[in-house]
């Protein structure tokens, strides 16, 4: 097959669906095997994550313009070829349905390619007035039109309404921005934010959360400073997160389900790099990358790693941190704008998260200071994985209560607060601030 943006997208979708890979590291592999340069990474990048977050809607053309049960890999191509036709502006008709025949032929495919074209064409010739998807203001609609499980449709439907639903859903399959964080113990605000201009990047900043700044895209490695340590990447909500928990210097700090280190970087930089920091995880090679991070930002000095799981007791840390990170393990629903195969998730997969992180959350209640802060975290947006948690939690354990906190407009209630990609600009997120009682 010869190397192209399109061999190269083909390559990266066909590891996602046999292999269950991230669809970053699938693209990554492939690009590189591909050799491809920095134009048709691009178009590569754009092609995989675009069939992943539209390949129910794909589908449902492809279904309607081809008769009879397709082949796995024969439906990848065509998804590959009716998301340029129907989302690719720029590139014109008759090169998305040739390229994709062409992909059919290099692919071994060859009796497939007269069914390719015709499907292609029929899409191609309908893309202004495609026949509408049934069932307009159901779940099914949503979950057909936005290509999001149905499950999840219904679910929220349930909780938040048709129209919030929506939108949520809309967002998830817009391109999110890049968020980075400036290492203040190494550049100031000002200084960096000019670097980024110099660069001609466009650039977002916050004024609640000084050196956060988004960028419209942009490769993490070739932005300034990089090699330098002046910045690390992480999403405003977690970094909103990490601020609210008052990390200060001098404090002892346990981040107990830290991969890949930027909840434990926040704080350090919070404390000016003056604390004693131990981030854990489950798995030795995931340290090995926090550890990296923080030798890059000039951390290493504060931040110990351990392996370690968070729901099982450690005598020795009892009552011992000033501050405790719980970013438990969780259903990821709120970062699928990022990593768009989340949204295949069956609701099956998911039923035994609530009770991984109540035994977490349980277990790090421990180790909080009288007077200290346990601060819960998750990347989803499922009520039984925060405020559900949260509910429970403060029935059990009445040594500790909900602390409000507030940036900028930002207001939580009862302690929490639950961001959303449609109304905060940031990914699904969960925040809950818990204060041990001093007595």
């Amino acid at each position: 097959m010869k190397k192209s943006a399109r061999t190269a997208a083909l390559a990266a979708l066909e590891r996602c669906e046999r292999e269950g890979a991230w669809s970053a590291a699938a693209l990554d592999s492939a690009i590189r095997a591909n050799e491809l340069p920095a134009r048709d990474a691009a178009l590569a990048s754009r092609l995989c994550l675009g069939v992943l977050q539209n390949g129910t809607y794909l589908d449902h053309y492809i279904d309607l313009f081809s008769k009879g049960k397709l082949e796995p890999r024969l439906r990848l191509i065509l998804r590959l070829g009716a998301y340029q036709l129907l989302f690719l502006d720029k590139v014109p008709a008759h090169a998305a349905v040739s390229e994709t025949v062409e992909l059919c032929r290099d692919g071994k495919l060859d009796r497939a390619a007269s069914l390719a074209n015709a499907v292609l064409r029929r899409i191609a010739e309908c893309k202004d007035e495609l026949p509408a998807i049934p069932g307009e203001g159901s779940a099914a609609y949503l979950s057909t039109r936005w290509s999001h499980p149905l499950w999840l449709a219904e679910s929220l439907i349930a909780e938040r309404g048709y129209a919030f639903t929506e939108a949520f859903f809309r967002a998830d399959n817009e391109p999110p921005p890049l968020c980075i964080q400036v290492n203040r113990l190494r550049v100031s605000e000002t200084d960096y934010l000019r670097a980024l201009e110099r660069a001609g990047l466009n650039v977002r900043s916050f004024p609640e959360l000084p050196g956060c700044f988004e960028l419209d895209g942009g490769k993490v490695t070739e932005l300034p400073g990089f090699e330098e340590g002046l910045f690390y990447v992480q999403d405003r909500a977690a970094r909103v997160a990490v601020q609210a928990a008052g990390a200060a210097p001098w404090m002892r700090i346990l981040d107990a389900c830290a991969a890949p280190g930027g909840k434990s970087f926040a704080a350090a930089l919070d404390a000016e790099g003056r604390c004693r920091l131990m981030s854990c995880d489950l798995h030795e090679k995931k340290l090995r990358l926090i550890r990296s991070g923080a030798q890059r930002l000039g951390l290493e000095d504060c931040l110990e790693t351990l392996a370690a799981d968070a729901r099982v007791f450690r005598p020795e840390w009892e009552k011992a941190f000033d501050l405790v990170l719980a970013d438990v393990p969780c259903s990821g629903l709120g970062v699928i704008r990022k990593r768009p195969e989340i949204r295949k998730k069956s609701a099956a997969e998911l039923e035994g998260l609530p009770a991984i992180q109540a035994a977490i959350l349980d277990n790090l209640s421990r180790y909080v200071k009288p007077g200290g802060v346990l601060l819960y975290s998750t990347c989803t947006i499922l009520r039984e994985e925060n405020r559900g948690q949260i509910e429970r939690f403060l029935s059990a354990h009445t040594e500790y209560t909900a602390e409000d906190f507030s940036c900028g407009s930002l207001r939580s209630t009862g302690g929490c607060y639950e961001f959303w990609p449609q109304i905060d600009g940031t990914d699904g997120f969960f925040a809950a601030k818990l204060r041990r009682k001093a007595q």
